[in-house]
């Protein structure tokens, strides 16, 4: 029995998440699906790629990820399937594989990628405009059965990368991004706690706002309250305790974040 995460841009409404379950199952029966999302920012390639990123190696050994965050859908981009470690991975070759990518070479994981145009393990029609049903759910459900990866397609070494945002070293501390909001409004930086530890004092700036020092958890500050801390994936965030730091701050992926270090 096989486990397939299944993660899309594609929202519950219209029926084609269904639709790719309902593909998957007709091939591979006993799979598992787990919805890792369907709530994707249409087209955001890079969300789709930090969430993959953190979320995967969470998964069972041989575990598949299916993400269709795929706005190239139709044109020459190419489709692929790999394996990073234990785990595998199949969707469009546009990046969304980055974050995984850097994961994997950074643990010293095996990485095997192929190019999946061995038509036999597509639908037999094609759309032009729905690989996730007709192309990426059923290699998903062949791996599921037990195809090899090499059995679907023509090895590459090329894959496109994104460039993953950075942070950057200043005189006085750090410079780093806003890289993802999430459902509560929480600001997730680029900037990690390995980059910064704990120090005992700090100023983490963003949109104006100043916040003084680090907290561990929400409940140490009251509610209404912006504070800066560390999320459960180490990146540094910025939140509104019981409240909506996104929406307060007007904050937008993007924008930049400054960390002072030192008492000044």
């Amino acid at each position: 029995m096989s486990i397939i995460s299944l993660m899309t841009d594609f929202g519950i409404k219209d029926g084609n998440v269904g639709v790719m379950k309902g593909v998957i199952w007709n091939i591979s029966p006993d799979a598992q699906i787990a919805d890792l999302s369907h709530t994707i920012s249409p087209q955001n390639v890079l969300e789709a790629s930090l969430i993959l990123a953190r979320s995967a190696p969470y998964f069972p050994a041989g575990s598949i990820h299916l993400v269709v965050v795929d706005p190239g859908v139709g044109t020459n981009r190419r489709h692929i399937a790999a394996r990073l470690g234990m785990q595998y991975f199949v969707g469009p070759d546009n990046g969304v594989i980055s974050g995984l990518l850097e994961y994997a070479e950074a643990e010293d994981w095996t990485v095997e990628i192929v190019h999946t145009d061995k038509r036999q393990y597509w639908l037999p029609k094609v759309s032009h405009v729905f690989h996730g049903r007709d192309v990426f759910a059923p290699i998903a459900a062949h791996l599921a059965r037990g195809v090899p990866l090499y059995a679907l397609g023509t090895p590459i070494h090329d894959p496109v990368r994104l460039s993953l945002p950075k942070p950057q070293t200043t005189p006085s501390g750090w410079q780093g991004e806003v890289i993802h909001i999430d459902h509560f409004g929480n600001i997730s930086t680029s900037i990690r706690v390995e980059n910064l530890g704990y120090p005992d004092h700090v100023k983490v700036g963003l949109r104006d706002v100043i916040i003084t020092g680090l907290v561990r958890t929400f409940g140490e500050r009251p509610a209404g309250e912006l504070v800066a801390l560390y999320g459960s994936t180490g990146n540094l965030i910025i939140s509104v305790v019981n409240g909506d730091a996104a929406r307060r701050l007007n904050a937008s992926v993007g924008d930049q974040v400054t960390v002072v270090l030192g008492e000044g």
